[in-house]
């Protein structure tokens, strides 16, 4: 491939620009489109070296020369484009326009982050003060003495000084530390991602609260304790399939009162035994005993009571316990049931079990009460 063509520039004074700019405004009139292409060219090359002084006033200011070059060359080019040899001097007018565009560079690109143009201008104006000040008082003027240089409010100054800071923002890749082994971004904090559970753990302490003692307990262990299943049962006295049963029903309660505006009513969480229930009635032979519900420590007393009451009001006929709405039963219980048969035995009425669920009649059985559910 030949070598790339580089464009030769020679200097001239103002005055010769001017000329030049005259004699390239009167060959441009009426000539066809290519011949005013390559006189453009001409001009813009003759010109290229006075952009150049005009980009070199600014530089030092936080931009590369090379930018500020390329920007008043597209000045240049500007100015040469809408010359008018009417209006006076090329010079002055390609000053003014070269200028105004290597002021809009500065206040369009350079800044890190966004900032009104009035901050920006303020800005500048501050840092002017700043440095007369400097000059007339041997020493940093205070905001107080900038603000009444400058006959504006110290509120402006300070906004005008903090917004300075964001003309040229650190990098988050700038070396720190010894050796400049870190990065700046590393000292930075990161987005917190437990502020997003803080709701729902608030939630669900209130949720708690309108649980019973037991299963509060229960939870803590379980998630607080990090205990066992069997370790839990082993604390609180009962089966382990009795406990799996009661973490898995508070554990769906507390699902669904999450997704609900009024959590729904937890039977038992005022105290009411869980919801387990003993009646008594007479049926043609004897009593009927109906218990429904988990029978543990907290509800065996209520069974005590129910299964004594009907003892009591037997008089000799057979007493008949349901427990098909029984699905667990723990020590308490089963404890409660021998009392009762012992009481049963001492006023000679019979005691029979019915309706027991399997797990239910296997904790009777290994608790020698098989003979109970044989009579039935």
């Amino acid at each position: 491939m030949p070598a790339r063509e580089e464009v030769q520039t020679v200097e001239c004074p103002p005055a010769d620009l001017d000329a030049a700019a005259v004699v390239y405004a009167r060959r441009c009139a009426g000539a066809p489109p290519a011949a005013r292409q390559a006189l453009r060219e001409e001009l813009v090359a003759a010109c290229l070296p006075f952009a150049g002084r005009l980009a070199r006033r600014y530089r030092g200011r936080g931009e590369p020369l090379e930018d500020l070059t390329q920007v008043a060359r597209l000045g240049l080019v500007k100015a040469i484009d809408r010359y008018d040899p009417v209006r006076g001097s090329f010079t002055a007018y390609a000053v003014i326009t070269i200028t105004g565009e290597i002021k809009r560079h500065f206040r369009d690109k350079t800044w890190g982050v966004h900032v009104p143009r009035r901050i920006q201008d303020l800005s500048l104006e501050v840092a002017h003060a700043c440095t007369v000040l400097t000059s007339q008082l041997s020493g940093s003027p205070t905001v107080a003495e900038i603000a009444e240089f400058l006959r504006v409010d110290e509120d402006a100054v300070v906004e005008a000084i903090e917004s300075a800071a964001s003309y040229c923002p650190a990098s988050l890749n700038a070396p720190v530390g010894a050796g400049g082994a870190g990065e700046l971004g590393d000292l930075l904090g990161g987005v917190d991602l437990d502020l997003e559970a803080v709701d729902d753990k608030l939630t669900v302490a209130d949720l708690l609260l309108r649980m019973p003692a037991r299963e509060r307990r229960m939870l803590a262990l379980r998630f607080y304790g990090n205990r066992t299943q069997a370790e839990i049962a082993h604390e609180l006295g009962v089966s382990q399939m009795h406990v799996s049963r009661l973490l898995s029903r508070a554990l769906t309660w507390l699902r669904e009162a999450m997704l609900r505006d009024t959590p729904p009513r937890w039977e038992g969480a005022t105290g009411a035994g869980h919801d387990m229930r003993v009646s008594v009635a007479r049926m043609p032979g004897g009593l009927t005993v109906r218990v429904r519900g988990e029978v543990d420590r907290d509800t065996a007393e209520r069974l005590r009571a129910g299964l004594g009451q009907a003892v009591s009001a037997a008089s000799g006929q057979r007493i008949v316990v349901d427990l098909s709405g029984v699905p667990l039963i723990d020590a308490a219980g089963v404890a409660a049931l021998v009392d009762a048969r012992a009481g049963a035995a001492r006023a000679e009425v019979p005691l029979i079990v019915r309706g027991a669920q399997p797990y239910v009649a296997r904790i009777l059985a290994v608790s020698g009460l098989a003979p109970m559910l044989a009579m039935e």
